[in-house]
């Protein structure tokens, strides 16, 4: 099982982004493969002006391409998810989330930003086509605290692992996409009357 993992935070010390890497952490203890992407080692200069031939876009649409799943974690900015990670996700192909199941997490200043999830970054997630997106875990930036390690309120992370936990299950019980080459066959071979 293959979960790619996106930071979508352009800022190295990151509330959302220590979320995401307790996340991360669950799930490799259950022996789920991994693949990290932090928006900040995109270039600049390949997302804004979408160069979709970037070698480092080329490589996260493969691993997306491969992926079971997308965990996927940003700030909130005025109201919405981080602009970077936007940017990064319009360079996905169309479809790049069918057959796919999506964990978003998100921090922000005051409970009053939690709807942005369902209102900003859902939509654009199911634009891609997400087959399952998951409800989202918010954080409020007072129940992380920066250190070595970082804590987190007792609230939080019950429901991270609750979240996580979900992520496993909905994993585990997606059916596995037909191969085109499969399907064409079958189509072929029918017996329908059309």
């Amino acid at each position: 099982m293959l979960v790619v993992s996106i930071a979508g935070s352009p800022n190295l010390k990151s509330r959302s982004g220590i979320l995401l890497d307790y996340a991360r952490g669950k799930l490799q203890k259950q022996g789920v493969e991994v693949a990290q992407f932090h928006i900040r080692h995109f270039n600049a200069e390949d997302l804004l002006y979408a160069r979709f031939d970037s070698p480092q876009v080329v490589e996260l649409a493969e691993q997306v391409n491969r992926a079971d799943g997308l965990l996927i974690a940003t700030p909130v900015y005025k109201a919405s998810f981080s602009g970077a990670l936007k940017v990064l996700l319009d360079l996905l192909p169309e479809r790049a989330l069918a057959h796919k199941v999506v964990l978003p997490i998100a921090t922000g200043g005051s409970h009053a930003h939690m709807l942005a999830v369902d209102y900003a970054l859902k939509p654009v997630l199911g634009a891609l086509k997400a087959q399952e997106m998951l409800q989202g875990v918010f954080a409020e930036d007072s129940q992380i605290q920066y250190g070595e390690p970082a804590v987190l309120e007792a609230n939080l992370k019950a429901r991270l692992d609750e979240a996580v936990e979900h992520f496993v299950s909905a994993l585990a019980r997606r059916p596995a996409p037909i191969d085109p080459k499969t399907l064409n066959d079958r189509l072929i071979n029918a017996r329908w009357s059309i």
